[in-house]
């Protein structure tokens, strides 16, 4: 039964139960007309535009992108020297694997446009040099071994190279020496390798070549064989103005040394599939790697191989045919070795030569005062070519020992074709003598003296800095050329190299 007290609440009547809620509203005002009175006094101190805040964040996001790629993709990056090669080195203990992952990332990076390559503000005053008649950019080069199979040629002459040398290519597919085959000395920043010429084949590699060229002329709006001519007014194998890309050639493993005409064909039918998209073919005859490939240095395999590549790269298909150069050994440094190949190369009609390829030796290789590791000491005894900063001082010696016996040999045949003509011109004079139109009017003219052809030396070996490549360059070589410097030193080694040239040649500090 209700209690008197609650039955009393429960039957007053209607007309005080407002004044309760007026009282329970005094002490609990409802939350929406709080948030009513909120909104409209912000309105009053604001201004508010739907929208706005997304769009701040978008731009903020595009703009850190922005920043980002131009300084990830530029090569003067720090990231490109003291990051990524230390990473590569410690994600792949194996140096082939990081130089397969690397190769890969380039040329993933190319195909979208992030890359990293050389910004026009990183350009110097001007180190354009004269080769093959004609105008290169800078004289610095990329070395055969970091390309071998013509898959990044464009991400490497991205990188400021005005000289990119892809291969070496065999004429049939080959895959090179067992595994492992590449190992690194950190402590020397030298590498030793044994690869063994693996290649995919001169067909695949005509066919890369050739899927360029067509690209690049569906670009400009030409067919293949105007671009090959000329007509697109770019080098036919750059395809870009003051550039230049070699196409490293050579036999394969089982083709039998000791048969020269076998040999011969394996390097003409590489002219013949490759000759159409190069600037240059460079013959290797050098590599440490290939059985018997370093005795073809002697005069006459040499001289016949040589000879047969030039004649048949002056068959090429095209209005302006391509430069031929051999690549020579180190290792050869007596003499008679060089005049041999100096021999070779003015007889055959070779337009320059390599200076010079990797070495078996090892002695001198350890800086005084340096000490390697026990397992860096074993690394040395690997079979192999060794290459590194160590090999410069010889480097700059080969150089300038065959500057001097090409030049000679130059002198020797321009002395030898004046004499030649003259004693010609002698011989119809006596010959025409005596008879009744034999008076002369004129006394005979001598045959002038023609500044004599001077042959082109490219430099590899051992160059990492400016200073390095100047002074091959001073040592005769029109063109200084970089393989483990790369490898050590990143994607900004070119343009390093350059600035460093530049300092050194305007006097300024760094």
């Amino acid at each position: 039964m209700a209690s008197p007290h609650r039955m009393t609440r429960l039957l007053a009547p209607p007309a005080t139960r407002p004044a309760r809620r007026a009282v329970l509203l005094h002490r609990f005002p409802p939350r929406v007309a709080t948030r009513h009175a909120s909104t409209s006094s912000s309105s009053a101190g604001s201004f508010y535009v739907p929208g706005l805040k997304p769009f701040l964040y978008a731009s903020s996001i595009a703009v850190t992108g922005y920043v980002v790629y131009i300084y990830a993709t530029d090569t003067r990056a720090f990231i490109h020297r003291y990051v990524v090669p230390p990473l590569l080195r410690f994600l792949y203990p194996d140096a082939e694997e990081a130089h397969n992952a690397a190769v890969s990332s380039m040329k993933g990076l190319y195909s979208l446009g992030l890359h990293p390559r050389e910004r026009p503000s990183a350009i110097g005053p001007d180190l354009s040099i004269s080769v093959f008649g004609s105008q290169l950019a800078n004289p610095i080069g990329i070395s055969a071994g970091l390309d071998k199979h013509a898959e990044i040629p464009d991400a490497l002459f991205a990188l400021g190279a005005s000289v990119v040398e892809v291969g070496g290519c065999t004429p049939l597919a080959q895959e090179g020496n067992p595994k492992p085959r590449m190992f690194r000395i950190p402590t020397l920043d030298g590498l030793i390798n044994r690869y063994g010429l693996n290649s995919h084949g001169a067909d695949a590699m005509a066919r890369r070549l050739r899927d360029r060229v067509r690209l690049y002329a569906k670009s400009v709006g030409l067919d293949e064989a105007s671009v090959l001519n000329g007509e697109a007014n770019v080098p036919p194998g750059s395809l870009l103005p003051g550039r230049m890309l070699l196409v490293q050639i050579a036999k394969n493993k089982e083709t039998n040394e000791r048969d020269v005409e076998a040999i011969k064909r394996d390097y003409v039918y590489c002219v013949r599939r490759l000759a159409p998209y190069a600037d240059v073919l460079v013959v290797n005859v050098s590599s440490p790697n290939t059985p018997g490939l370093r005795d073809l240095q002697a005069v006459e395999p040499l001289t016949r191989i040589l000879s047969a590549v030039v004649d048949e790269a002056r068959k090429t298909d095209r209005r302006e045919k391509p430069k031929v150069m051999v690549k020579v050994s180190p290792d050869e440094d007596e003499d008679a070795q060089l005049e041999g190949i100096v021999q070779a190369v003015w007889t055959s009609g070779v337009d320059g030569v390599i200076v010079g390829n990797t070495t078996r030796r090892r002695t001198g290789l350890i800086p005084p005062r340096v000490n390697i590791k026990a397992k860096e000491q074993r690394t040395l005894a690997e079979a192999g070519g060794y290459s590194g900063p160590m090999m410069f001082d010889r480097t700059v010696e080969l150089v300038s020992r065959y500057r001097k016996m090409l030049d000679g040999r130059s002198l020797q045949s321009a002395k030898l074709e004046r004499e030649v003509a003259n004693e010609a011109v002698d011989t119809s004079i006596a010959a025409i003598e005596g008879t009744i139109t034999g008076a002369l009017e004129t006394e005979p003219k001598e045959v002038p003296n023609k500044p004599p052809e001077q042959k082109v030396i490219f430099a590899t070996g051992g160059i990492t800095d400016g200073h390095g490549a100047l002074k091959t360059l001073n040592a005769g070589a029109s063109v200084a050329m970089v393989y483990t410097g790369l490898v050590y030193g990143g994607a900004g080694t070119i343009t390093r190299i350059k600035n460093e040239m530049k300092q050194e040649l305007t006097g300024i500090s760094s």
